[in-house]
């Protein structure tokens, strides 16, 4: 199997009758999935679109959407997700980068049909154009290396890039996921993460190809997803961890059936043991595994089988090994492979990594180097090769002379059971350049709440570590679209009028 048409073919020859997606009351059969992407490819033809077209998604989940991911690439047209959490300038800017002809959205465009030539409507017009399309029209030719997706991609950082993912890059992912979820053709996997970013839309390829099932709903409501789970036996969810608590909350109040669920996979973010405590008591017999990987390596890179039994050791800190298909260095600044336990940066290389950024050779060299994806961040393998996260390298903190590492100070803030989130970075400071700081959602309103919080962590790190200073929230972080806290947002407030830099 090399293409995304590859696999849709697949699934309609091998399990026809078989039920791929339910939305809502529409419930859609394999048979009657391949015929509906054939129509997307007589649809677009219809439109005048040619091979390598950018087409634009802006939309909520929807089985549509799930089509439209496949259906595109596999009729030689290049998909474009877009992130409905965007303001309409950041859309436009990426609509014009792309180069979108066509946008196919389910609301109001406003401004934005300005940047393309023609908008699409669902469901209305969308579905009319498919039930006027021809099915037997003769798709677009589509080789393994063509482009398949753009994947915008920068929001914690700035100035998003489109991440250029080729047919072999999926397709690979998708054997990468089967092997290290263990996917089998009787799953049935709620899709809840929006579907704009990789990870909501990466598994659906592996699921197609066994023959599972998907079950969608238009977003992520946990009363709305714990009813899923319950009605339709789901047996596999990929919720960020913000979601997982929300999950965890909602079960606790109204207690649902979900004994069918076998695996809760999690990641973008840290993960207190606290919350992983009371996963397992909410999900019992659920493997719960963390993932790590990026939108430029297609998803996946490294997993973390099992984490309910390794709740009280070390290796709850590593997100895992690397998955069949994928190989994990750590390099120092020559570019020189460390010791075991040094840290250095995180370098990936494996047939899903991205072709390179759109037209911006510049940041693809830089990027990728001598076949390594470079992903910035940094980290450590231990003598058994589990890769234990320590920092992005831009959110590393520099106090003193010393360098502190963000996540490490994020993960003995989340052991403590009063605190829900946390984001740890560094603000100025005129004495030690930087000083650290954290931010926190709790539920608690004990005014002592930062003074015990920094006791806590003097008990198990360095003291230059503590932070200095501590803010309690309420509401959660602010997220990108995949679920990484946006530190940049959280640090802007300290830096922007500090002599003009932004930390």
């Amino acid at each position: 199997m090399l293409t995304i048409a590859d696999a849709v073919d697949h699934a309609c020859q091998h399990h026809p009758s078989k039920e791929a997606l339910s939305c809502r009351d529409t419930r859609i059969s394999y048979a009657d999935f391949h015929i509906r992407c054939l129509r997307w490819a007589g649809a677009m033809q219809a439109l005048g679109l040619r091979p390598g077209d950018r087409i634009a998604v802006l939309a909520m989940n929807c089985h549509r959407y799930v089509e439209a991911f496949c259906a595109l690439p596999a009729a030689g047209f290049v998909i474009v997700p877009l992130n409905y959490r965007l303001a309409a300038p950041e859309l436009a800017s990426i609509l014009l980068d792309s180069g979108s002809r066509i946008l196919i959205t389910d609301r109001d465009p406003g401004h934005l049909a300005q940047m393309v030539e023609r908008v699409v409507r669902w469901p209305d017009e969308l579905d009319n154009l498919l039930a006027t399309a021809d099915p037997d029209v003769v798709r677009f030719p589509v080789q393994r290396d063509d482009l398949a997706a753009l994947f915008y991609t920068g929001g914690t950082t700035g100035t998003p890039k489109g991440v250029m993912l080729s047919h072999d890059n999926i397709v690979c992912n998708s054997f990468h996921k089967t092997i290290s979820v263990g996917l089998r053709s009787d799953d049935v996997f709620l899709a809840a993460p929006a579907m704009f970013h990789v990870a909501g839309i990466a598994p659906l390829l592996s699921l197609m190809t066994l023959g599972a099932r998907t079950v969608v709903t238009a977003s992520f409501e946990p009363n709305i997803c714990l009813d899923l789970i319950q009605e339709e036996s789901v047996t596999i969810m990929m919720p960020v961890p913000t979601m997982l608590a929300a999950l965890v909350s909602a079960q606790a109040r109204q207690p649902r059936d979900v004994s069918s669920v076998r695996l809760l996979g999690h990641a973008a973010s840290p993960i207190s043991t606290e919350l992983l405590r009371q996963a397992v008591r909410a999900f019992p017999d659920v493997d719960l595994a963390e993932f790590y990987g990026a939108t430029e390596t297609t998803s996946i890179v490294t997993c973390q089988h099992h984490e309910e039994v390794l709740v009280d050791s070390d290796l709850i800190r590593s997100c895992g090994s690397s998955v069949a298909g994928v190989s994990v260095r750590i390099l120092d600044a020559d570019g020189a492979d460390v010791a075991a336990g040094s840290i250095g940066e995180v370098v990936v290389q494996s047939r899903a990594v991205m072709i390179g950024y759109w037209q911006n050779p510049e940041a693809t060299a830089h990027a990728i180097r001598n076949g390594w994806y470079h992903t910035g961040d940094l980290a450590y393998l231990d003598g058994s090769g589990n890769l234990f996260l320590v920092d992005r390298a831009k959110d590393m903190i520099v106090t003193g002379g010393e360098n502190v590492y963000s996540i490490e100070v994020e993960n003995v803030l989340a052991s403590h059971p009063d605190v829900i989130e946390v984001a740890v970075f560094g603000i100025p400071h005129e004495r030690w350049g930087e000083a650290v700081h954290a931010t926190i959602v709790s539920a608690s309103t004990d005014p002592a709440l930062p003074a015990l919080l920094m006791a806590h962590c003097r008990s198990h790190i360095a003291g230059f570590k503590v932070p200095k200073s501590i803010e309690i929230r309420t509401e959660s972080l602010p997220t990108s679209g995949p679920g990484k806290v946006l530190k940049r947002s959280l640090r802007d407030a300290f830096w922007k009028n500090h002599n003009g830099n932004i930390g």
